[in-house]
């Protein structure tokens, strides 16, 4: 293993063990330490590490509370003898170097190197560093000399130390380097020596799944693939008996690698070929156009993110605002995009917004998102997020981008455990370099050439036959290259005019304005450049762009401006492109536009002197009714649970409706965090209570941050109502993500709220949902929150609310026993929707009827409910809806034998949940694939498909899938077996 504790003796003058039992050596001989109490007081003067140790401490956690009244004494008695036995030549009354009185208390003051533990400290230390280096070869020998220091169970002899706090940090300590120290092992290929520590450990340790995950991978390292595979068994069960759970993804992921290795890849089958390679993610913003220069900054940031054998690579690109950090860092991002294989991420922070920037909390949300993370599965709180973002980017040739960054606050959770991160921030974010290695690049100004270079591109011949008033120019815009875009683009505007009388008419305004704001900044050359280029717009324009710096949200459509410069929408069309033309605006997509933060300030700036509250007004009115117009479009039965208000003109059908939902979604959430700034709760509460229903179709991570402000928004108001619906909303976005406890918390809150209130509507929704949240919890109150959200429902002549409580209990009643009354409940379900005009809700009704009857085995009818609920789906462009219809249809055709057909809606099934990021019908729907393959006899196919149902459910945690995929490898493999031994002669 490395250099022994024995060994370790021969060091020094002193030397001390606390990694076994707590022994003392002077010149290589040991000496005997005494009783337990003493070895104890020694024990806690390690722990301290050199540190004063109080002796009401060492009393604290020798005795407790029952200390004898001589304990102070017999504390002082061990400090002498040990003062002895550590400075046994110190004359009597001379003060001890080596243990002094000093801070108040004790300290063991002893020479480096002296104790064990602080040589294991030390060793874990080097091999850290040996890590970042990238030298599994040293990370290997280092830690096996740290853990070669240990003799045992730290303190083994002292038993009042073994619950300490510190001790079990220590362990935690141990743990980890054991698992390191096999992580290096197995990167060098030498899995065999880790198997003996390892299964000590795994022995000692059941249910540590770090320790079974190594297991299992260094038997899979030395060919053993039957007794990897019987180690995650093992513990695979003792976690299931222990602690009711399964496996976490890394010793899942594990098992998948050794069963890849045990099953021979499938034939290439087009109706089965759910694993396929899909594109991977490409973020990037579309390059600006006419980029020139930069050759050289370009050039320095390759070397910034060059190979140097770290697993990740950091680039900040910092400068001034207007400087063209971001524009510099995606020209590179585009041009080698091809090196980065499984994606490339983009995501502005936001960080200069003077509202809300970007949290980090909610930045490595919508990262987790675009990874592929169903938003049920992302954890709530920061550092879980940050830990599943290190693991979903492990191994991954990834290029992060992220823009406009505030500090280093902001981005430490944000950096990956492997792949490339682009920085782009106002600050030179020095934490980030210094703790994290990252590399900085000071983009500064163009240079002159440059600053021309780019002129003679957007501005033309001009610039050679007037190079001194080009010059000019270029130095009045402070050679930044927005202010050049800005100024070139009026330029061309008056073609007629020399640059000349331009420069001019610039040198007079900048003499002025640094009359009244003599800084010097260069941010103030670019406000000169504004207002220079801001005189010049036609009034309709002017005022456009004065009301578009209120929009809090990151781009904003031709309805939105219109709103807020209560102009016609046709005006704001032809306005918005004088803006665009001239760099004011800039167009993200056909019909939606975008600020920079630099022109947003100084539009804002300039609108206080118009009526900024009006405008605010009329941009809240728009959303709201265009919100309320796109939710009536898409779920028509449900008006009666939105607000009322005003009527926007109808989208014409329901893609239309959807398209501007998803667009408009993040303006909205920002518009909605805004009203509360703007002192306008109702707009805030109104909103959320308008899109719920949208938003529990799968935008997670909006609703929580939409109903989180609704909440805020409706304490301030301090409408109980309101507050009650908002409690319901922020109770069902819970429950969708898994989180009952909270779920519980909320909708409880809110059915007592609105009942107190008189809104049975509302208290109904809640009871409904709350009603879920115990089914889920397998609480016996279930049904009856259900019956009671029904009974209300009734009261109140609703029948939207009345068929879908039926569903839900038609759902909780769908098992043994309970299947001839979930089958009537979805029928009258299905009825009632129908009556209403709900037509999707009816095939909702119809896709759970068609499950039941598969359970009465009555499959000619089921089939026929799905058929119908499918068409129905797809007319509606409802395509999770109709892939759970598929699925169900698959299961019941595989039930019949009919295999071909069951394939082939499983597998269409399988492709439309995984583009839409529905994680737990994918797993479901692949597990009962498997079931199909397995029956087909193509038990290859089979577990393959297992597998991947096995890794998706075990990301979301759902238990159920993770199950249903263990047993039906089991079946499958158990099942190949057979085939292969009946055809042996």
């Amino acid at each position: 293993m490395g250099t022994s504790g024995i060994a370790a003796r021969e060091c020094g003058l002193l030397v001390v063990q606390v990694l076994g039992p707590v022994r003392l050596w002077r010149d290589g001989t040991e000496i005997s330490l005494g009783p337990v109490g003493r070895r104890a007081v020694l024990g806690l003067l390690v722990l301290a590490d050199g540190r004063p140790l109080l002796g009401s401490h060492i009393i604290d956690v020798l005795w407790g509370e029952q200390a004898p009244p001589t304990a102070t004494n017999v504390i002082q008695t061990h400090v002498k003898h040990l003062r002895r036995l550590l400075e046994p030549g110190r004359r009597a009354h001379t003060p001890s170097t080596v243990l002094p009185f000093t801070g108040g208390g004790y300290a063991l003051r002893l020479p480096a190197g002296a104790v064990d533990l602080a040589r294991f400290r030390d060793l874990l230390t080097t091999a850290a560093e040996a890590d970042r280096r990238g030298d599994p070869q040293s990370v290997a020998a280092q830690l096996a000399n740290a853990l070669g220091l240990w003799q045992g169970a730290p303190f083994a002899d002292v038993p009042t130390l073994a619950g300490h706090p510190k001790v079990r940090s220590l362990l935690d300590d141990r743990r980890a380097a054991i698992v390191r120290y096999t992580d290096a092992l197995l990167t060098l290929g030498a899995g065999e020596r880790a198997l003996p520590l390892l299964r000590e450990e795994a022995a000692a340790h059941p249910l540590d799944e770090a320790v079974h995950t190594r297991l299992v991978l260094a038997h899979h390292c030395v060919g053993r693939r039957d007794e990897a595979l019987a180690a995650y068994d093992a513990v695979r069960r003792h976690l299931a008996d222990e602690l009711g759970v399964g496996p976490g993804p890394d010793l899942v992921a594990a098992y998948l690698r050794v069963l890849d290795d045990e099953t021979p890849a499938p034939p290439v089958d087009p109706l089965v070929d759910t694993a396929a390679a899909v594109s991977p993610v490409n973020q990037l913003p579309a390059e600006t156009a006419g980029f020139t220069g930069r050759a050289a900054e370009l050039s320095a940031l390759e070397e910034l993110v060059e190979d140097r054998g770290t697993a990740v690579r950091i680039a900040v690109v910092c400068g001034t605002a207007g400087v063209g950090k971001t524009t510099l860092a995606v020209r590179w991002a585009h041009r080698t995009r091809g090196r980065f294989t499984d994606g490339q991420l983009y995501l502005d922070l936001r960080g200069y917004d003077p509202q809300r920037p970007v949290s980090a909390r909610a930045a490595l949300g919508h990262l987790l998102e675009s990874l592929g993370v169903p938003a049920t599965s992302i954890p709530t709180d920061l550092d879980r997020r940050a830990a599943r973002y290190r693991a979903e980017t492990a191994g991954r040739r990834l290029l992060i981008l992220l823009d406009n960054a505030a500090s280093v606050d902001q981005i430490r959770p944000l950096i990956p455990g492997t792949g490339t991160v682009i920085v782009t921030s106002r600050d030179s974010l020095a934490g980030l370099v210094a703790l994290h290695g990252a590399r900085r690049l000071l983009l500064d100004v163009l240079s002159t050439p440059e600053a021309l270079t780019l002129l003679r591109s957007l501005v033309g011949a001009r610039v050679d036959h007037e190079p001194e008033a080009a010059a000019t120019l270029a130095h009045q815009c402070a050679h930044l290259p927005l202010a050049l875009r800005v100024a070139a683009e009026l330029a061309t505007f008056r073609a007629g005019e020399p640059l000349t009388a331009l420069v001019g008419e610039l040198a007079d305004r900048q003499r002025r304005l640094r009359l009244l704001d003599p800084g010097g900044d260069v941010r103030a050359a670019v406000r000169v450049v504004f207002s220079w280029s801001y005189r010049q717009l036609p009034a309709a324009a002017a005022r456009l762009f004065r009301n578009l710096g209120l929009h809090p949200g990151p781009s904003f459509d031709v309805g939105a401006a219109a709103a807020l410069a209560a102009m016609a929408r046709t005006d704001t069309a032809m306005q918005l492109d004088v803006l665009a033309r001239k760099h004011l605006v800039r167009t993200e997509s056909p019909g939606r536009y975008m600020m920079h933060d630099l022109l947003r300030a100084y539009a804002a700036e300039l609108a206080a002197d118009d009526d900024p509250g009006g405008a605010i007004d009329r941009l809240h009115a728009h959303l709201l009714a265009t919100a309320a117009a796109a939710m009536d479009r898409l779920h028509p039965a449900d008006r009666a649970h939105r607000p009322a208000v005003a009527r926007a003109p109808s989208f014409p059908d329901a893609t239309a409706a959807q398209a501007w939902l998803d667009a408009e979604l993040p303006g909205l959430v920002a518009t909605a965090a805004a009203g509360l700034e703007h002192d306008r709760p109702h707009f805030t509460t109104d909103l959320a209570a308008t899109l719920y229903r949208h938003l529990e179709g799968g935008a997670y991570m909006h609703a929580e941050a939409l109903h989180g402000y609704a909440l805020e928004a409706a304490q301030r108001s301090g409408d109980a109502s309101r507050y009650g619906v908002a409690l319901t909303n922020v109770g069902a976005v819970h429950r969708l993500l898994g989180r009952y406890e909270l779920a519980e918390t909320h909708l409880s809150q809110a059915a007592a709220i609105l009942d107190r209130c008189g809104d049975q509507l509302g208290a109904a929704r809640a009871l409904s949902n709350l009603g879920i949240v115990y089914e889920r919890l397998g609480r016996d109150d279930a049904e009856a929150h259900q019956r009671a959200a029904l009974a209300a429902y009734r009261r109140v002549g609703d029948r939207y609310g009345e068929a879908s409580t039926l569903v839900n209990l038609g759902n909780a009643n769908t098992r043994p026993g309970h299947f001839d009354e979930a089958y009537d409940q979805l029928l009258r379900a299905a009825a009632l929707f129908r009556e209403t005009g709900a037509v999707v809700g009816a095939a909702a009704a119809l896709t759970n009827l068609g499950d039941v009857c598969t359970s009465l085995r009555r499959h000619d009818e089921a089939a026929g409910h799905l058929s119908a609920a499918r068409e129905i789906f797809r007319s509606a462009g409802h395509v999770y809806g109709e892939a759970v219809a598929l699925t169900n249809l698959g299961r019941v055709h595989g039930t019949r034998g009919d295999h071909a057909r069951a394939i082939g809606d499983l597998t269409v099934a399988i492709r439309i949940l995984h583009s839409i990021g529905h994680r737990y019908g994918e797993a479901s729907a692949l597990n009962i694939l498997g079931d199909v393959l397995t029956a087909a006899g193509r038990t290859t196919e089979a577990v393959a498909r297992y597998a991947v149902a096995l890794s998706i459910a075990t990301a979301t945690g759902d238990h159920d899938e993770q199950e249903n995929a263990h047993e039906g490898i089991a079946r499958a493999r158990r099942k190949a077996v057979h085939a292969r031994t009946s055809r042996t002669p």
